[in-house]
């Protein structure tokens, strides 16, 4: 069998090009594996927005009856509702159906065990077992199961937000907030849940037809149409997701993105300033945020990257708030999940608890900043990257825990492999952009000679 580069098995479940990698026969395989690994219970199931949505969701409903399974199809919805329905129903597990930020051409599987968690490595590699073994639960005629649709899924989301959270405090002027949702899954569930926070709303890319307005990723590049509808609307905030609505991105009232590390930033300032606790972050997430945490005497923990080791982190330090740099909060009070609607609430009790603008959080935040670049890379040369990064930065602290994360006078980086795309990616943090993008660059250059 010929090597197919575009799929992509890992922690954050399978992913490929819809048409190429990812065939409707892959899909029903791994999908009759999940279920012969759960067994008959009810699977929760679903999807963004995405165009090939509907096909995948088909041959996931197809492996899942074979296999016996009840299956809850919530429709199109975040993944972060998907996590919370398998919690709220105590169901089997769940599979949300979606490549996140990937590109329109991908689509993906999450798998979601009976803990309402991404599975670990260790329960990943239990469902690969079966897959690749191909002995699948097959039950007879009677004994499949019909599917039970959940029409008000995103109602009960909204509802577990707002009531952990509460309604922002009524006044003369409703805070006024513009949200990007990439017409993704967040456009139906990311207005609901601010207008019963009390919020005003005003939406741009809130079409859930799955035509991506904008790259998927909310990367301070992308939202340039965000940032002038901010200006033009004289918004108080602007808030942008990705496709399945786990990661959000912030725009101040100025009109300017200011980057999806901040996000996590301030949501631990609400946390903690109520709940003190220890925080978990992956290794690619600023430094800033032991800085803030520091604030409120707490401690902060790092995992590799992935959501599946942010929140088995969590587990073991009894985290009260956690979460990655790339726009994840994960608020276990509401949601043990990347939530994009727990992280706009948090923020927005932020704001109305301190008075002040998003400009004015920002700017009492530690100054970081941080640099993020991607390229292609052949999986098989990975492995080769990483031992050269180690044997050439060896002079300085080193982190083999996922990559290779060095720290330098005046900033770090970390050198490591996609788990949902074939790049090898380098993020870089230091005191002001133009000294975090010189370390990026630097990288960059000295991997594409190792490359060459």
């Amino acid at each position: 069998m010929r090597a197919i580069p575009s799929l992509k098995i890992s922690i954050s479940g399978v992913r490929g090009i819809v048409g190429d990698s990812l065939t409707p026969e892959l899909l029903t395989r791994f999908s009759q594996a999940f279920g012969t690994y759960l067994g008959s219970g009810a699977i929760v199931v679903g999807r963004d927005t995405r165009t090939s949505g509907e096909m995948v969701r088909q041959a996931v409903v197809a492996g899942l009856m074979s296999a016996g399974c009840r299956i809850v199809d919530a429709g199109i919805c975040p993944t972060s509702t998907v996590q919370f329905l398998v919690r709220r129903l105590r169901a089997a597990g769940g599979i949300a159906i979606t490549a996140s930020h990937n590109p329109p051409e991908w689509n993906a599987l999450k798998f979601v065990g009976p803990d309402a968690l991404f599975l670990s490595a260790a329960r990943g590699r239990e469902l690969l077992d079966i897959y690749y073994q191909g002995d699948y639960t097959k039950v007879r005629s009677p004994r499949v199961r019909k599917v039970e649709a959940m029409p008000g899924a995103l109602d009960l989301h909204v509802a577990a937000v707002v009531e952990a959270l509460g309604a922002l405090a009524s006044g003369d002027q409703r805070v006024r907030v513009v949200l990007d949702a990439c017409n993704g899954a967040g456009s139906i569930v990311g207005p609901r849940l601010l207008e019963a926070l009390g919020a005003e709303v005003i939406g741009i890319n809130t079409t859930p037809d799955g035509r991506f307005a904008r790259s998927a990723e909310p990367t301070p590049e992308n939202l340039a149409a965000l940032c002038a509808a901010v200006r033009e609307h004289r918004a108080d905030v602007g808030f942008a997701q990705d496709m399945d609505a786990d990661r959000l991105a912030i725009v101040s009232e100025r009109g300017v993105a200011v980057g999806e590390e901040r996000t996590l930033l301030l949501a631990v300032e609400q946390v903690l300033a109520k709940t003190l606790g220890a925080v978990v972050a992956n290794l690619a997430t600023t430094h800033a945020l032991e800085l803030v945490a520091g604030r409120f005497g707490c401690a902060v923990y790092r995992t590799k990257v992935g959501e599946a080791n942010v929140t088995e982190g969590m587990l073991r330090y009894k985290a009260v708030i956690g979460g990655e740099g790339n726009g994840g909060v994960i608020y276990p009070a509401i949601n043990f999940a990347r939530d994009s609607l727990v992280g706009m609430g948090l923020v927005l009790h932020r704001l109305a608890a301190s008075g002040r603008t998003v400009s004015e959080l920002v700017a009492a935040l530690p100054p970081r900043e941080m640099v993020k670049i991607q390229f292609p890379c052949p999986s098989q040369r990975l492995a080769e990257l990483v031992r050269r990064a180690r044997h050439h930065y060896a002079d300085f602290p080193l982190d083999l825990r996922d990559g290779v994360k060095v720290t330098q006078p005046g900033g770090w980086f970390i050198l490591r492999g996609s788990n949902t795309e074939p790049v090898v990616r380098v993020v870089a943090e230091a005191a002001d952009e133009a000294s975090a993008r010189a370390l990026a660059e630097r990288v960059r250059d000295q991997v594409t000679q190792w490359l060459a």
